[in-house]
């Protein structure tokens, strides 16, 4: 698939302001086939040489054996969501959030980030929803342009298709807005992530404070909706990624017929399919199996579904998302590779895979002409330690 993104909207503001040569030498570098000791060089913000050498350059950095391997590229995250509201009900000023949340990712390795934001809106139940994402997409654009993050940000819209308001709200996005990634939801209670309803009734009454009674108007409602509006919504939100230029995501993908239906929509990549015929679906029809890196760190699925391990057990698994623990996605790599005992194909799961997932040609691995992402890892026992990162040969973390 092609890049849905121009070259300038690849380009973050510190791309024009760039320059100076850094070397990591000494290191066991990750290239996408093997692992060989050498240096890389990075000038003004590309990958320029790789040179397998055990010697140190003058000027270069000792990495003193080192990993060195592409930056991590997150294509869905739940971690703005929890800064701007640390507590259910506690609001925070989204500038010093959008700066904390760019800032916490540099922290572990991610350098590059499409930001989840919901679109569609409930208003009419106490599981109300309220429009956000087109207020938070503006400031999170100024805020790049005004070059206050660290890694570089992209948009991805979850469109979720039983709702009130998709339409409308999927409206004020255009393709000067860095929509790169659009995900098909659809959360109503019964079926997909909520097929087991004492789960979905555990989360929602946890999270909104409902009584058993809210409860059931909530399910109600909610069918409610899928009956309303559902068919309408899903063709919508097609149309509006297409004018976005966006590729498109399933999401809890359950049986061999939402695959189906996820490929005849032009899906590229299906987001934690919940089973493992859906998985098996997505293999047989070319669409990439997204999973969850907390599914990996724990050993299985917080809400009942299929656990990632053995959908990597099955060669079954293409991408990891940190989702709401990013942290995770770096650890969930090493754990990947443990089981595989395959380093470079471990890595593409969380850097060439999901750059290629998402549109994105020019990162995800070491090679000349890749933007100069980079991250320098060490281990303790079977937990990674990051010791470094740069986005575009600038040290960020």
């Amino acid at each position: 698939m092609n890049s849905p993104f121009s070259p300038a909207d690849l380009t973050d503001l510190h791309d024009k302001t760039m320059s100076g040569t850094i070397c990591l030498a000494n290191a066991k570098l990750v290239l996408p086939d093997e692992v060989v000791t050498g240096c890389v060089t990075i000038t003004d913000g590309t990958i320029t040489d790789i040179v397998q050498d055990a010697d140190i350059p003058a000027g270069a950095m000792d990495c003193e054996g080192d990993l060195v391997m592409p930056g991590l590229v997150e294509l869905h995250t739940d971690n703005l969501e929890r800064h701007m509201e640390p507590r259910p009900e506690v609001h925070w000023p989204h500038l010093p959030a959008l700066i904390a949340h760019d800032a916490e990712l540099a922290s572990t390795g991610i350098t590059t980030v499409f930001d989840a934001l919901r679109v569609g809106s409930i208003h009419n139940t106490k599981a109300r929803y309220k429009a956000y994402a087109r207020g938070l997409a503006n400031e999170l654009l100024e805020a790049r342009a005004a070059g206050y993050f660290r890694i570089s940000h992209f948009l991805h819209l979850r469109a979720e298709v039983c709702s009130e308001t998709l339409l409308e709200e999927m409206a004020e996005f255009g393709p000067e807005d860095r929509v790169g990634i659009v995900s098909l939801m659809d959360h109503t209670p019964g079926q997909r992530q909520f097929r087991d309803m004492s789960a979905l009734k555990t989360y929602v009454t946890k999270k909104r404070g409902m009584s058993d009674d809210d409860f059931k108007d909530h399910v109600v409602n909610l069918k409610r909706l899928q009956s309303l509006y559902g068919e309408k919504h899903q063709a919508g939100a097609l149309e509006e990624a297409k004018r976005y230029g966006a590729v498109l995501a399933s999401h809890d993908d359950t049986t061999a017929e939402h695959v189906q239906t996820s490929k005849a929509n032009g899906v590229h990549f299906a987001e934690f399919p919940t089973t493992k015929d859906a998985a098996e679906a997505c293999r047989a029809q070319d669409i990439s199996v997204m999973m969850g890196a907390p599914n990996i760190v724990r050993g299985g699925s917080h809400s009942g579904n299929v656990s990632a391990m053995d959908l990597a057990k099955a060669d079954l698994l293409d991408i990891i998302s940190s989702d709401y623990v990013p942290s995770a996605l770096l650890m969930s790599a090493f754990t990947l590779a443990d089981l595989w005992d395959d380093l470079p194909r471990a890595i593409a799961s969380v850097t060439q895979n999901p750059a290629k997932a998402g549109g994105l040609q020019d990162r995800g691995q070491l090679a000349i002409g890749q933007r100069g992402d980079v991250l320098r890892v060490t281990r303790l026992g079977t937990t990674p330690l990051l010791r470094g990162t740069w986005c575009q040969g600038r040290r960020v973390g």
